[in-house]
């Protein structure tokens, strides 16, 4: 075999090689703009899914509040005719979800949780002034092991600024241990320091990079298409599939069947508390 057939298949190997980073590029910008183009539509449906979710209670919510209020008061004047347990019980349920409780952390406004109250809040209840956090007092073992770090990771024994920014980053960690006593972490940073920097990362060829950009863009239009089914299926996405072309007269219609319903149970009440 001459020297020039290797010649040209290392040539032609190259052609190739470029023909499919080319194509990849083609896939990858394909891929860029249909994403884009995804991500507006997603974009502007949670945009209508929210302005309609305001609108809907801005011009509805009121109406559910008094059918709430309505089924209260009717539930109240049943209980207080018949007496009965079960329309007692049902009375307050219903009163329950005109007026909720609110919760104890709200009440307390996060002086207490699951584990009672807070330092804090128990002090200014009682008066007492907040005991201050022990401090920590590093045993002789982590004061050697971090003079001996900070000896050899000092970032000015840097030449270049790479290394002394990384020995920075080091030298925080290395302080924060410290200052926490923890002797255990000191011991792990100095076997750290030991190993050494990791080795330098492979640089990807193109052809890894344009792969690694198209899997990125897959995964986001995963994303994106469960946050748009997510929206698709709550109550006002499915309101506004309902009418996508005159959502204004879908909440025109619904606020008529409220008002028959408001209509239908103040009639009701009043037949109740005659």
């Amino acid at each position: 075999m001459s020297d020039a057939e290797p010649q040209a298949e290392s040539h032609d190997r190259s052609q190739e090689e470029a023909q499919a980073a080319e194509r990849l590029e083609r896939a990858v910008r394909a891929a860029e703009q249909a994403l884009i183009e995804f991500e507006i539509a997603v974009e502007t449906f949670r945009v209508e899914v929210e302005n309609f979710s305001r609108l809907h209670h801005q011009r509805l919510g009121p109406m559910y509040s008094r059918l709430d209020e309505l089924d209260a008061l009717i539930a109240e004047a049943l209980a207080a005719r018949t007496g009965d347990p079960e329309d007692l019980r049902k009375a307050r349920e219903a009163r329950g979800l005109v007026q909720p409780m609110p919760g104890v952390e709200e009440l307390f406004h996060g002086w207490i949780d699951s584990e009672g109250l807070s330092p804090e809040a128990a002090a200014m209840l009682t008066e007492r002034s907040v005991q201050p956090p022990p401090r920590v007092r590093p045993s002789e073992e982590a004061r050697r092991i971090y003079r001996e770090l900070a000896r050899k990771a000092h970032p000015d024994l840097a030449e270049e600024e790479a290394e002394r920014e990384r020995r920075g980053a080091f030298i925080v960690r290395v302080n924060a241990a410290y200052a926490a006593g923890d002797e255990e972490a000191l011991r792990a940073l100095a076997e750290e320091w030991e190993a050494g920097p990791p080795p330098p990362e492979r640089r990807a060829s193109r052809s890894e990079e344009l792969y690694a950009r198209l899997e990125w863009l897959a995964e986001r239009k995963e994303m994106l298409a469960a946050v748009a089914a997510e929206l698709e299926s709550s109550a006002i996405g499915a309101m506004i599939k309902m009418a996508p072309e005159d959502p204004d007269g879908l909440l025109d219609e619904i606020a008529e069947q409220l008002l028959a319903q408001v209509s239908e149970k103040e009639a009701r009440l009043a037949e109740l508390v005659r």
